[in-house]
C-alpha cells in the first residue's frame, strides 16, 4: 500500500475531532518527512486540518460550522504519559461544565505537580495551575472543584456569592466519602482556599466534616471575598471579612 493510501485509510478510522501527528503512523510506515509531506498536502486539499505545527486533526462540520476538537485532545499529551496521568483540566477549561459561568474561553489551564511556562497551540493560550497533591484519574473531580474554590474571585461572568451558592450544590452531591478526600486534599491548598471549603460546608451542614481544615488554619488570618458572607452568613466563622 502507498504511504498516502496507508495515511488516508488510517485516518478515515480515528474519530472526528482526534488530534493525530506523523508518529499515529511511523510504527507502520518508517518514512517520517514522506508523512509529514503527505500530511501537509492532505491539510492543503482540505481533507484535514491543522491544530499546531505537527498536529492534525479531522474537522467535524455542522450547518454552524467546523467544530474545534475537544479541549481534551487539543492537550492530550500534557495530560497523559506513557499511559499514567500527569495532567487535568482545570480553571477556565472546566468553569463551563461545572455549570460555575455559560462563558467559554480560549485560555486551557493545566493542573500539574510540574508546570512549565504559558504558551500558544493553534488559537489556544495553554497555561498551567501547579497541583501540591498526587494526581490520579479518581481525584481529579475532586483537585477540579478545589482550583475553582481556589480561585472563584476569576471565574468570569458571575458573581462571587453565585459562584459559591452553584459550588455548595456540588459539595452537596458528592458522597461522605467525597467530602472527606475532599477536605484531605484540600489541606495542600492556601489557607484562603481551605476557609472558602470549609465555608462551603458547613452551608450544607457537613460541619464535621469540615472540622480538620479548621483545625489547619491561623485563627487570627483573616480573608477578604466580596459578598461573601450576605450569601454565606457560616463565612464570619472562618474569619471572612
Amino acid at each position: 500500500m502507498k504511504i498516502t493510501d496507508y495515511i488516508s485509510f488510517t485516518i478515515d478510522r480515528f474519530p472526528k475531532g482526534y488530534i493525530f501527528t506523523y508518529v499515529d503512523f511511523i510504527k507502520e510506515v518508517n518514512q517520517q518527512q514522506a508523512i509529514i509531506k503527505a500530511l501537509n498536502r492532505m491539510v492543503a486539499a482540505g481533507k484535514i486540518a491543522k491544530l499546531s505545527k505537527g498536529k492534525y486533526y479531522k474537522p467535524e462540520t455542522t450547518p454552524f460550522g467546523t467544530l474545534q476538537p475537544d479541549r481534551s485532545q487539543v492537550v492530550k499529551d500534557l495530560l497523559e504519559e506513557n499511559g499514567k496521568t500527569v495532567g487535568y483540566l482545570t480553571g477556565y477549561s472546566i468553569y463551563n461544565s461545572l455549570g460555575l459561568t455559560t462563558q467559554l474561553s480560549n485560555i486551557i489551564q493545566i493542573g500539574k505537580n510540574v508546570v512549565r511556562p504559558t504558551f500558544k497551540r493553534g488559537q489556544y493560550t495553554i497555561s498551567f495551575i501547579k497541583q501540591n497533591n498526587i494526581i490520579t484519574k479518581e481525584n481529579i473531580p475532586l483537585l477540579q472543584i478545589l482550583d475553582a474554590i481556589r480561585y472563584i474571585q476569576k471565574i468570569p461572568y458571575t458573581t462571587i456569592s453565585k459562584s459559591g451558592k452553584r459550588l455548595s450544590v456540588i459539595l452537596k452531591n458528592l458522597s461522605d466519602a467525597e467530602k472527606s478526600t475532599l477536605v484531605r486534599l484540600a489541606l495542600k491548598y492556601p489557607p484562603s482556599a481551605r476557609a472558602l471549603l470549609g465555608t462551603l460546608l458547613d452551608s450544607i451542614q457537613a460541619d464535621d466534616v469540615s472540622q480538620p481544615l479548621y483545625n489547619s488554619l491561623n485563627p487570627i488570618t483573616k480573608y477578604k471575598l466580596p459578598g461573601l458572607k450576605i450569601a454565606f452568613p457560616e463565612a464570619d466563622k472562618w474569619n471572612f471579612t
